[in-house]
């Protein structure tokens, strides 16, 4: 249970990064940044492995619980999250698009090798977010991203936007290969919280 709610809050902690992109024009590069990474982890032992520890999720487990007790301003990130879970179902059935997306994020993870890390990550978002618009954008529901128009005309920010999305549906297949769904979203609430608290002490 304990993977599976780390996998949740790989849903929420990309979900909430898009947020802060969106309406502030900055997000946690450090939270960002596993995100990244968990979309080259396609073969994984564990979720720590696919993470890089469950430290690398906190963001996400501050969200999840936040959300879970009803905070308000989280509400757009709880509305993506949805929105990804919903694309999940249609991903799964969808096995053309799943093979283009697993062979297009082996070849973009090694790109950049000889670049500064920044660097780098900037050049594989930029991969990954044509990627996303070529596959993930043809599912419905559409995520519509609701923010600053300064900031969402910024392809920097689109850019990281559509990655972070992306990331979000891998957390949310993992999240369904370990068994979740709604019965464990709709009643399983104080084993969520529990399992988050437990995240945030790593």
């Amino acid at each position: 249970m304990k993977e599976r709610t780390q996998a949740l809050a790989g849903v929420f902690q990309s979900t909430e990064l898009v947020r802060q992109a969106a309406c502030h024009g900055t997000w946690s590069g450090f939270a960002a940044t596993a995100c990244l990474h968990s979309l080259f982890v396609l073969e994984a032992e564990s979720t720590d492995a696919i993470y890089g520890g469950g430290g690398r999720v906190k963001l996400g487990a501050e969200t999840l619980l936040a959300i879970l007790h009803g905070e308000a301003r989280y509400a757009d990130s709880l509305r993506y999250a949805v929105g990804l879970l919903q694309i999940e179902r249609k991903f799964r059935r969808a096995p053309k698009i799943q093979d283009q997306v697993g062979h297009r994020l082996e070849e973009i993870a090694r790109l950049g090798e000889d670049l500064e890390p920044h660097e780098r990550e900037d050049l594989q978002a930029t991969e990954i977010s044509a990627l996303y618009s070529e596959t993930i954008s043809r599912l419905v529901p559409r995520i519509v991203v609701n923010g600053k128009p300064q900031y969402l005309k910024n392809q920097r920010t689109v850019n990281w936007v559509r990655t972070l999305l992306l990331a979000g549906l891998r957390s949310a297949t993992l999240w369904h290969q370990l068994g979740g769904g709604r019965f464990e979203l709709m009643f399983g609430r104080k084993t969520l919280i529990r399992d988050a608290q437990s995240l945030l002490m790593n």
